[in-house]
Formats: structure tokens, sequence, C-alpha cells
């Protein structure tokens, strides 16, 4: 996929019906959550031999972690919030808003891990005293899992923090952070031993892949001047049409049962209508100047180092 010009040049006057519209699951969020949060406590469980009071201190750091994100999203009015547990990897939160600030999602990042990192250290102090292991173990899962969060790799919170600051619109940077993220990621995990973990960077790497085809078609769609810094509920029907003709040139084998330039609808119509909400982008209001940016980074810094140093005061 590197040339659309031929296609636009076929159907420039054809008649584009509407967009398609998805339906929205009938099944609540919170129980999806629920079921989610059960299947990683018996898989961790079965997989990995732990005690339950360590699988339910994992449960807790990985709700309360969520939550932060969860809830200043809703303080910033995202829409369509909802909390995803993937068994035996971790957890995220989503939500949608097409005018995105930078300095809300700054806050947005840091709002789950510094909570659990505040709590953890908070639990470690305590425990200088009491010496309860049950105690240390709560205190140690809120530091290691938060602080490991905080770590400049992507999509790790503390990547996903400095990419905000710093070149979120700049494609050439974030891939070679993306890059450097995969392979620091799995020497990680390898170091951990922790072979379920590398299917991350195998993901990360997919979504590079992904965003790369992503970028070709969103600099086609600038050179045409047509707007992809929109929601899809604000997308024009022809506009779909000609991201969806993109899309299934640029991934052939996803869509061999699709033909592009037949604007009918398909039985990959819902994968289409996701795959080109992800070509879109939001509009991000770059509201903090430099010294504010470096600010945060300190900021970031701080909660980083600081109960690193606690620990090591007391031991």
């Amino acid at each position: 996929m590197d040339d659309f010009s031929g296609q636009e040049q076929q159907t420039s006057s054809s008649v584009f019906p509407p967009k398609p519209v998805l339906a929205q699951k009938s099944q609540n969020a919170l129980v999806r959550s629920l079921i989610s949060l059960f299947i990683y406590g018996l898989l961790f469980y079965f997989v990995f031999g732990q005690n339950l009071a360590y699988i339910a201190a994992i449960l807790v750091v990985l709700i309360i972690h969520e939550s932060g994100h969860f809830l200043f999203m809703k303080l910033f009015n995202y829409s369509n919030v909802k909390i995803f547990i993937v068994p035996l990897i971790g957890a995220f939160t989503s939500g949608k808003k097409q005018q995105v600030s930078q300095a809300q999602l700054s806050l947005i990042i840091l709002a789950g891990p510094v909570p659990g990192i505040i709590i953890g250290s908070v639990l470690f102090w305590i425990n200088k005293d009491l010496q309860n292991e049950t105690v240390k173990m709560l205190a140690n899962t809120f530091l290691i899992i938060n602080l490991l969060n905080c770590l400049p790799f992507y999509p790790l919170d503390g990547g996903r923090l400095i990419e905000t600051l710093f070149f979120r619109e700049n494609h050439i940077i974030r891939l070679v952070f993306g890059i450097i993220s995969i392979i620091c990621l799995a020497v990680m995990f390898l170091y951990m031993n922790s072979l379920v973990m590398i299917i991350v960077p195998v993901l990360i790497g997919l979504e590079i892949y992904n965003e790369t085809k992503h970028q070709k078609i969103r600099d086609y769609l600038r050179q045409e001047k047509i707007n992809y810094h929109i929601d899809y509920e604000n997308l024009p029907n022809k506009d779909y049409w000609l991201i969806r003709d993109c899309l299934i040139m640029s991934f052939p084998k996803k869509y061999a049962s699709v033909e592009p330039g037949k604007y009918d609808y398909s039985i990959a119509e819902p994968l289409l209508i996701q795959h080109v909400s992800a070509v879109l982008q939001v509009n991000l209001k770059l509201d903090l100047n430099l010294f504010k940016r470096i600010l945060v980074l300190l900021f970031y810094i701080l909660v980083f180092v600081g109960p690193l140093i606690l620990v090591g005061f007391y031991l």
C-alpha cells in the first residue's frame, strides 16, 4: 500500500452509502470486568501455584491502579470508560474523547501508579515496627507492580507519560521508542524468567507494524486534505469508504473477502469499523510548555525513585 491515487480516481464519482453503525454490546461492562478479574485470579492460581492471599493482593493492586485511571477519565469527561482485565498479563482502562489535553492525559496516566506507590510506601513504613509478613507482602505487591508500571517503556505508564510529554505527535520517534521498549521488555522478562509475559513485546511489535501502515494511510489522507483528526461519529460517509478502501489494500490477507471500490456492507464490516476508528486520531491540545513538562517529569522521577530510597534506607 504505497499509492492510493488510482483508487480515488476510479471512485470519485461514486455514490457513497451511509457509513455503518456498530451496534453497542448489551452486556454490562462491570460484569465483563468482574468475570475477567475472576478468570485472572483463577489462571494465576493454577499456572503459578501462588497462595490465595498473594493472588488477592495482586487483584486489589490492579483494581486500585486501574480505578485511578478510570476516575480521572470520568473527571475529564471521557465517554465509554471501561476497565479490561487481561488474564496473566495485567489490566488497562480505555475511554473516548476527541479533544485531549496534554495536561489532563498526563494526570490520567499518573493517577494509576501514584496511589499504589503511596499506599505501598505507607504500608512498608508501618511494617518496619510491626514486622508482619502479610503486611510486608502487601506492601511489596503495591510497590513492585506500580514501580514496574513506571518504567519508561511503552505501553507501561512511564513510557506513555514520556510519549505524551515529548513526542506523541512524532511518528518516527514513537516508532524508535516502541522498538527500544520491545527490546528492553523482552530482556527484562527473560531475566525474570517470566516467559508468559514475552507476549507483551510481541503484541507491541504487532501494534507497531499496524501503526506504521496506519501512518501511511494518514499521510495519504493529509495529501488529499481529508481530516482524520475526527471521531467516527462525525466522519463523513465518503471519508469512511475511502479509509476503508485504504485498509483493504493495506491488509489484503486480513480483508481478502472484501473488494475495494465496491461499497456494499460485508460480513467483515464490524472489524472494518473498528479498524477505521484506529486510523482516526484525537486532537491533542499541547497545553504544557517546556517548564511544565519538566516539572511533570521531575515529579514522575520522584515518584519512581522515592520509594526505592525509602526501601533502601530501612533495609
